[in-house]
């Protein structure tokens, strides 16, 4: 069974910061891209950051120069560090991850259960 765990999510005030992690675990025969994803109730989800399992990395427009995506290979970790925090920043964010569980299975797409993150004016 393959587990997808986030953490890092809470209140904070505009201009603050905020770290989220994403800790993948069980059979991880290979784990491949990672990204976080945000959803605000009635938008439609979107795509925050990305990084490949070589360092190929992606962000959305709104959060460039504010926030810095990054993975620990060796724990299956991914992190999202977040400056800079705006209200719009405010949503569900969630760990994706593409993973081979082990060498008879083919990639599985894999989703955590999601971290709030909400940021006042």
């Amino acid at each position: 069974q393959v587990h997808i765990v986030e953490s890092g999510g809470g209140l904070v005030q505009a201009g603050g910061s905020l770290r989220l992690s994403c800790a993948a675990s069980g059979r991880l025969f290979s784990v491949n891209a990672m990204g976080w994803y945000r959803q605000v109730p009635g938008n439609q989800r979107e795509l925050v950051a990305s990084i490949s399992s070589g360092g190929n990395i992606k962000y959305a427009d709104s959060v460039k120069g504010r926030f810095t995506i990054s993975r620990d290979n060796a724990k299956n970790t991914m992190y999202l560090q977040m400056g800079s925090l705006k209200p719009e920043d405010t949503g569900v964010y969630t760990c994706n991850a593409h993973i081979r569980p082990s060498i008879t299975d083919r990639y599985y797409e894999y989703w955590g259960q999601g971290t709030q993150v909400t940021v006042s004016s």
